[in-house]
């Protein structure tokens, strides 16, 4: 969620124009007969006739070239975007005007605006040992952005805009008690329900009583480019229906939390502020890409904001509109990496540690132990636990996954039949 003093309070209390016409040259002809004396007429009259009509036939040839004709006329005359023809014969870069640019934020704006909801959060915050004695409760609130994903009231944010539960030393903070959801150019308010949430993506659906909404489009976030046009839209701050404009920075870049969660995600520098979580990041044709989760804040930042790419939504939404959460593939061991070393002065192999395994599991059922040091998934060596989750979660519950061990310096293929993660 995002908590900060000034959106989060309690109710006590983010061409230069490169002109470059063909050079062209006008030549004179050159009478090369031999010249004799001659009376008024031809040494007068006949040149001056000549020479009007040699005026006009230049004349004639540089208004009838329009680059020539530019020149002469003045720069004030020409249009702002140059002939494409001249700009790839010469090699320079058409003037653009800014307006495209303006058109384009217009139209991604009208387009999605009216699918970005503003999220309200309530909850309770206890604080301990109270110098009034005794512990004290107090409301407080906290506001979110979200996106309509049906038209008939599915919306899509983030789980740490509806999940805030949780404990500190001198205070702890409830769940939500009472959701509210606000929609473009609507003064009515509506209480949402929470449908599911997932701890692990960030991601939560809630649902309001309404009908007839516009739904948001989503767009292919893996043919996103970097430098490409990116619209952060949501509720920064409380301000509803806010947007900012930037780029796609990074694709799948690889960010970790304050709780030590790595995500891959989009980065842009589009402004996200507190409150935007749960917003839409959008192309230039007002779909979706991603939604707007992380930012990076320090003295020495500016423009790093972070977005969960679109596509890796689409499986968390549908399993927690209908399951109320994520059904993940389960191996059911804790194990603790080892590089070269460690394993070297442990008289060890490198790979994973197995230090425990849960009853009942499908470790446990395929004959994982305690002290085995699983060193291949699927015929892949593996190293850390993520290298291992990673091959496990592209398969699904039920399936068979071979686990290669080292017990006791014999290597030992086991099958193990995946079950669903508690």
């Amino acid at each position: 969620m995002e908590n900060n003093n000034q959106e989060n309070e309690t109710n006590n209390s983010k061409f230069k124009t490169v002109s470059n016409p063909n050079n062209y040259k006008a030549v004179y002809e050159i009478d090369d007969k031999p010249k004799k004396k001659s009376n008024f007429g031809k040494n007068v009259v006949l040149p001056f006739f000549s020479g009007v009509v040699g005026c006009a036939v230049v004349l004639g040839t540089c208004f009838g070239v329009p680059s020539i004709r530019e020149q002469i006329m003045g720069a004030g005359n020409s249009n702002f975007s140059s002939s494409s023809s001249t700009s790839q014969a010469t090699g320079y870069v058409d003037q653009v005007s800014l307006s495209n640019y303006s058109d384009t934020a217009v139209y991604a704006a009208n387009k999605i605006l009216p699918s970005i909801v503003g999220i309200q959060i309530e909850y309770n915050v206890t604080s301990m040992f109270s110098i009034f004695g005794g512990n004290q409760t107090s409301t407080a609130t906290a506001s979110g952005s979200g996106i309509i994903i049906s038209d008939d009231g599915y919306i899509l944010t983030n789980n740490h805009v509806v999940s805030s539960s949780e404990s500190e030393a001198y205070y702890q903070v409830s769940e939500a008690t009472k959701i509210t959801v606000s929609l473009f150019n609507d003064d009515k308010q509506y209480e949402a329900k929470i449908v599911g949430t997932d701890e692990e993506t960030d991601l939560a659906v809630i649902k309001i009583d309404a009908s007839g909404l516009t739904k948001a489009e989503f767009a292919d976030s893996d043919s996103i480019k970097v430098g490409e046009f990116a619209m952060a839209v949501g509720s920064p701050l409380g301000l509803q229906s806010t947007i900012t404009c930037g780029v796609v920075s990074a694709v799948n870049r690889e960010v970790t939390d304050s709780d030590g969660k790595t995500y891959t995600l989009i980065q842009t520098d589009a402004a996200i502020n507190a409150g935007n979580s749960g917003g839409a990041l959008v192309n230039s044709e007002g779909k979706v890409i991603g939604v707007n989760t992380l930012k990076l804040t320090g003295n020495d930042v500016e423009g790093m904001g972070f977005a969960i790419p679109i596509n890796s939504t689409t499986d968390i939404t549908s399993q927690l509109i209908q399951y109320s959460k994520v059904r993940r593939p389960y191996i059911g061991v804790t194990g603790m990496d080892l590089d070269a070393e460690t394993a070297k002065k442990n008289n060890l192999v490198e790979g994973i540690y197995v230090k425990d395994v849960e009853t009942f599991s499908a470790a446990e059922k395929g004959g994982i132990k305690i002290g085995d040091v699983i060193i291949k998934a699927d015929g892949k060596d593996v190293k850390t636990m993520d290298e291992l989750n990673e091959i496990k979660n592209s398969h699904n519950i039920g399936d068979e996954m071979t686990i290669t061990v080292n017990r006791d310096g014999e290597q030992k293929d086991l099958t193990i039949t995946l079950g669903e993660q508690p």
